[in-house]
């Protein structure tokens, strides 16, 4: 068993649930964090930390303030095409995020997305912001690609969407097993991408070019 911290209970907040808000809470167990590790959050490098921290995580996690429809409403900007049934593909979007495990980073992430539109096509800096949005959320990899993949949905009406993801998971890097380098690939498959094998072999193509 790992050797517990040395905390000095006396230096620990307390506060009433009733009378705090959700930015106090956060302040309250930062610092309470600090000390329960054995630090001193009233030294000269930790007095602003709780802030900091707080302010990251408004920024981190601004995607836990919204819904995937909510997501969806916000970039809904589309523009009617024909129903040509072409492949589009928009690929290496940058995004990072928090695993939900352990609260640790998800890093050199890269999204990439495909979509037969059905009479739309969605703008361009859109799908990255929407990979962005839902990325910023305790997360699991695979789930990014389905909220991804749910939001391209009702935005563009069609559900023949592929959504490719990679990247390194620091609970994995880091701590654990200690692997750098090791990274993780998922794919989540809708509508034609499911069925269609030669559909998704024109899809990895595409990407792998870029």
């Amino acid at each position: 068993m790992p050797t517990s911290f040395k905390m000095d209970k006396t230096k620990l907040k307390q506060f009433d649930l009733e009378e705090t808000d959700c930015d106090d809470v956060i302040e309250t167990c930062i610092y309470n964090l600090l000390v329960a590790l054995g630090d001193d959050p009233e030294r000269e490098g930790l007095k602003g930390t709780p802030d900091r921290v707080r302010r990251m995580y408004h920024e981190v996690f601004a995607g836990m303030k919204l819904t995937n429809s909510e997501i969806a409403q916000r970039y809904n900007k589309c523009f009617e095409e024909g129903a040509t049934g072409d492949l589009v593909t928009i690929a290496d979007i940058p995004i990072f995020s928090y695993c939900e495990h352990h609260i640790a980073l998800m890093y050199s992430m890269k999204v990439h997305v495909g979509y037969i539109p059905k009479g739309k096509v969605i703008g361009l800096s859109k799908v990255a912001r929407i990979a962005d949005m839902v990325s910023r959320r305790l997360q699991l990899q695979e789930r990014i690609g389905a909220d991804i993949a749910d939001v391209l949905e009702q935005v563009l009406d069609t559900d023949d969407i592929i959504v490719v993801i990679e990247g390194e998971h620091s609970c994995m890097t880091a701590r654990g097993i200690k692997k750098p380098g090791t990274k993780t690939r998922t794919a989540t498959l809708r509508g034609l991408f499911k069925t269609d094998g030669s559909l998704r072999q024109e899809f990895y193509s595409l990407v792998s070019k870029t």
